[in-house]
């Protein structure tokens, strides 16, 4: 009896692994639905859609919200939850310090063609910078990551000199996000590592992480030992007192320290 509910116990516990292994993008990339290419959208800001062609000849979609006069224009890279629909109006808040807003769907999100793959991910984003730097010079660009988002906020800002990096609830990496949010999950399976600590050190530019304190998705006390990483004594750990992992940006600190940075 003993050695059948063993049995039947590993059995599951297999099964178990198969499926995280098999399918964990579906657990990662929580992109909701893919979109047609003529999917209308309806935002409260002037827009434009952009289509940028990839080394492997996908499509990248991004959402530029437009000003008249612009004193910059943010990249913004987003979490792993939603595509544009929700992210291309979500982020317009930037839009009232002056700064336009450039925002993609990753591979296979949205409209964006294409299968999950980190280092093809990685090229995604560096393209979206290379796009903009045909309109901006990099002094006016602030690349900007908000959880997944600031694995590649990391590494564009790692590659080029942009004005400013700034990383809302990032993670130390990949494997450490999964332990801290899923303790039981066989993190050891994982086929994506997006290794920001890797990438961290080797930022020039000015960073700024904004993390709550009560954020259950992502480490506090992770992001803090990311920004460690790099040793520059312009860099700034700003804590968000009761902050989740979604809602810092309702915070009255968040918007005044954000409008300085963006100001400076």
């Amino acid at each position: 009896m003993l050695l059948n509910s063993i049995f039947f116990f590993s059995i599951l516990v297999l099964l178990g692994l198969l499926i995280f292994y098999f399918f964990q993008e579906k657990f990662i990339f929580r992109n909701g639905y893919t979109l047609p290419k003529n999917a209308p959208f309806h935002f409260s800001v002037p827009f434009d859609e952009i289509f940028l062609t990839t080394s492997d000849q996908q499509e990248i979609h991004a959402v530029h919200l437009r000003l008249p006069k612009a004193r910059g224009v943010v990249l913004f890279f987003h979490g792993n939850k939603g595509n544009l629909t929700k992210w291309g109006e979500r982020v317009n808040y930037f839009l009232s310090d002056s700064y336009e807003v450039f925002v993609i769907d990753y591979r296979g999100y949205g409209k964006s063609t294409g299968n999950f793959n980190e280092a093809q991910m990685y090229e995604d984003a560096l393209l979206a910078y290379s796009h903009l730097k045909k309109s901006f010079s990099e002094d006016k660009i602030v690349v900007y990551g908000f959880s997944l988002g600031s694995t590649f906020a990391t590494k564009v800002a790692a590659l080029n000199s942009p004005k400013e990096l700034i990383l809302e609830a990032p993670f130390y990496n990949l494997k450490k996000a999964v332990q801290f949010a899923f303790p039981l999950a066989p993190s050891f399976l994982l086929k994506f590592k997006f290794n920001t600590n890797h990438a961290i050190p080797l930022v020039a530019s000015p960073i700024t992480v904004f993390h709550g304190t009560h954020d259950k998705t992502t480490s506090f006390e992770e992001a803090k030992i990311l920004l460690q990483l790099n040793t520059s004594s312009e860099n700034a750990f700003i804590p968000i007192v009761k902050g989740t992992h979604h809602n810092i940006r309702t915070f009255p600190s968040y918007k005044q320290k954000l409008t300085a940075l963006l100001e400076r």
